[in-house]
C-alpha cells in the first residue's frame, strides 16, 4: 500500500533542519511517490490542502513550511482578536432617496 503524500512530506521534513518552500516539498514528495508530470499536476492542489489541514505542519512566511513541533505555540498561532472588524464602523444606512440602484444585467440590453 502506498504511503499518503502528506506522510511522505512529514518524513522528508523530519530530516530537514529549517523551513522549506512548498514547491521544494512538492518536488521531493512527487519524486519519492513516483508521480509522472501529469500526475504531479493533477495532485498538487490536493497535497496543498492536505498539508494545510495537517496539524503536524505550519505555514511560515515566504510560502515556507515546517514542522509545528519545531516552533513555540506563540509563533504558530494567530491571535484572531486582532483581526476582528468593528461592524459599527462599516455599518452603512441609506435613506429612501439614497437607495442604491440595482445593477443592470446584460439581458436588459
Amino acid at each position: 500500500m502506498k504511503k499518503p503524500m502528506v506522510d511522505v512530506a512529514f518524513d522528508l521534513m523530519s530530516k530537514k533542519k529549517k523551513p522549506v518552500t512548498f514547491l521544494k516539498i512538492w518536488e521531493e514528495v512527487s519524486q519519492v511517490s513516483g508521480l509522472n508530470e501529469q500526475q504531479a499536476e493533477d495532485n498538487i492542489a490536493q497535497f496543498y490542502t492536505d498539508i494545510s489541514l495537517d496539524e503536524r505542519f505550519v505555514h511560515m512566511p515566504e510560502n515556507k513550511w515546517d514542522l509545528r513541533s519545531r516552533h513555540k505555540y506563540e509563533e504558530v498561532v494567530v491571535d484572531t482578536n486582532s483581526l476582528l472588524i468593528d461592524e459599527e464602523e462599516d455599518d452603512t444606512t441609506y435613506t429612501e432617496e439614497e437607495e442604491v440602484a440595482p445593477k443592470e444585467t446584460a439581458e436588459e440590453f
